[in-house]
């Protein structure tokens, strides 16, 4: 029974894609992987312009999106707090709480960290009808630590090494233990708009490039969500005091397709390493399904001042592929010492659980803070 109820956990991780998903659609067939909540936007700056983030201008935020950007920081060290509310239309008690940091060793290399706890609220089990049954509080929880150091004036890299911990079963069985790593880079041309600058940038991550996780003790091994993300961006100033940003993000998730023709479906005999390479030609339809498999993103982002901001995006998923197609609005403000930000997503399909998502993101700048106080 217990394995059931694991199922029936992993199953409510993945609602957005089932629930979005056309059952009478033939050619469904979504990619799936397990620690679903290391896909989901932690911050409300990236998610308000449609979780584009590998190629936007460096912030406290760029430990989920692209650490390499740390490196482009001029501030000595920041960190910030998000809360996201999950799936409030099937439950009030589960959310994404995260805590991000950054410190600059110097002007060439930063170490940057994150804290994820996702918490999936209390589940009752029962053994029969009628019974009282008893309560577990199931939860996902991710550490990571990056490094970043510039390569050139404009280009730097980073690496990131990251500790996955998925207890479904609140102790009553083993939890899913999993190691990973991130490989990033980011590159910033500056361009002139007249006599205001800006800038051309572009940025790569390569995440959750690690091992399989289990919750029976190793029979059954489950991929992590590896992902590929590419992303441009194009800073705009119209004058001193007013400018646009421009993004956009791709993303191929590096992890076997399902094929319903063969007898290891899932790729159990298929190590991570082989599935990265594997995941750009296995698809059942061939290169037709294959680029259904690459999802985006677009966002702008609107700034007066340094101070105030206005954001907007489009997150787009393929109908085959589990169809969570949304627009995205957000609206931040900063002062020296601290950011308040907040995004809402509306969805294209009412019956996605994700419609009216509403994330809270509060960052500090410990240079703003010394400087407040003197110190």
């Amino acid at each position: 029974m217990k394995k059931y109820i694991v199922l029936l956990l992993i199953a409510v991780l993945i609602a957005p894609v089932l629930i979005a998903a056309d059952t009478d659609n033939p050619k469904y067939n979504p990619i799936q992987s397990s620690v679903y909540s290391l896909s989901i936007s932690p911050d409300a700056v990236a998610s308000g312009m449609g979780d584009a983030g590998a190629a936007t201008t460096p912030d406290v935020y760029s430990q989920h999106w692209n650490p390499s950007k740390y490196a482009f920081l001029e501030s000595q060290a920041g960190f910030s707090l998000s809360y996201t509310p999950w799936l409030s239309q099937l439950a009030s008690d589960i959310n994404l709480m995260s805590l991000m940091g950054y410190y600059k060793l110097d002007d060439q290399q930063s170490l940057s960290g994150s804290l994820r706890y996702f918490s999936l609220g209390e589940v009752i089990l029962r053994q029969m009808i009628g019974d009282v049954g008893y309560t577990i509080q199931p939860y996902e929880m991710e550490v990571d630590l990056a490094y970043s150091r510039m390569l050139s004036e404009r280009f730097s890299m980073a690496v990131s090494l990251r500790y996955i911990r998925s207890d479904l079963m609140s102790g009553e069985d083993p939890a899913g233990n999993a190691f990973a790593a991130d490989i990033s880079g980011y590159h910033r041309i500056p361009v002139y708009f007249g006599r205001e600058r800006g800038n051309v940038a572009l940025g790569f991550n390569i995440s959750n490039i690690g091992t399989k996780i289990s919750y029976d003790g190793g029979n059954i091994n489950h991929f992590l969500p590896t992902n590929l993300k590419l992303g441009g961006s194009l800073h705009y100033p119209m004058d001193a005091y007013n400018s646009f940003t421009f993004a956009m993000d791709v993303n191929k998730l590096l992890i076997p397709t399902p094929d319903s023709t063969s007898l290891d479906m899932y790729g159990q005999s298929i190590s991570p390493i082989q599935g990265i390479f594997q995941s750009f030609s296995d698809a059942p339809r061939g290169f037709e399904e294959e680029l259904e498999e690459i999802y985006g993103s677009i966002g702008v982002e609107y700034v007066y001042n340094q101070q105030f901001f206005l954001r907007s995006g489009y997150y787009y998923e393929h109908l085959n592929k589990g169809n969570r197609s949304f627009f995205t609005f957000g609206a931040g403000f900063k002062m020296s010492m601290f950011r308040l930000d907040a995004s809402y997503l509306v969805s294209q399909h009412q019956s996605n659980p994700l419609d009216g998502t509403l994330r809270f993101s509060l960052a500090f700048d410990m240079e703003g803070i010394r400087q407040l106080t003197g110190r």
